[in-house]
């Protein structure tokens, strides 16, 4: 933490001098608030998702219909968290475009990675809280990786492909017990 203008604030965990509307390929993660399950459990080394846990995957894949220059590629949502690679395409940047994910909110937006995640995060959690419950969180932060070539990206797809299988050895399910 640093001190800015009297106050305590967290230093970015983000590459510095790096420009995160780049067209480029990039590793996210995002954690539930106090990494509590909300959206299924593992079985047998299988994700079994709940109705929160089908949100997250309809938003999720909602990221690519409606920003047309964002792919996206191998994802899991675990009990408490989700890993996913997105691909941010075109050296264009959409500025002053409503953003209609699950109509969470009206914003203006850029399409840099933190405004894909906030309204990725932001919608998934207004589809749950209008199903009623209204104590879902996500960390106010996330994880970003940097896909730098060829070998990195095989690592991740793998990683990401076993990650149910190696659960109860996995860090978030350590804080969620």
């Amino acid at each position: 933490m640093t001190l800015y203008k009297n106050k305590f604030r967290i230093v970015s965990s983000r590459l510095k001098d790096w420009d995160y509307s780049t067209p480029w390929w990039y590793y996210v993660t995002m954690c539930t608030k106090n990494f509590k399950s909300w959206f299924g459990e593992i079985k047998n080394g299988k994700m079994i998702l709940n109705e929160f846990g089908k949100v997250v995957d309809e938003e999720w894949n909602k990221t690519k219909v409606i920003r047309k220059n964002v792919e996206l590629d191998y994802y899991i949502i675990m009990p408490n968290h989700f890993h996913g690679i997105i691909i941010i395409n075109g050296p264009e940047k959409i500025e002053n475009v409503l953003e209609t994910h699950s109509d969470a909110s009206l914003l203006k937006v850029q399409n840099n990675l933190s405004d894909i995640i906030r309204g990725f995060k932001g919608s998934c959690t207004k589809q749950i809280h209008l199903s009623g419950n209204f104590s879902f969180k996500w960390q106010p932060r996330f994880y970003d990786h940097i896909i730098r070539n060829e070998n990195d990206l095989r690592r991740i797809r793998i990683y990401i492909k076993n990650n149910p299988f190696k659960w109860e050895l996995d860090e978030y399910f350590r804080q969620s017990v």
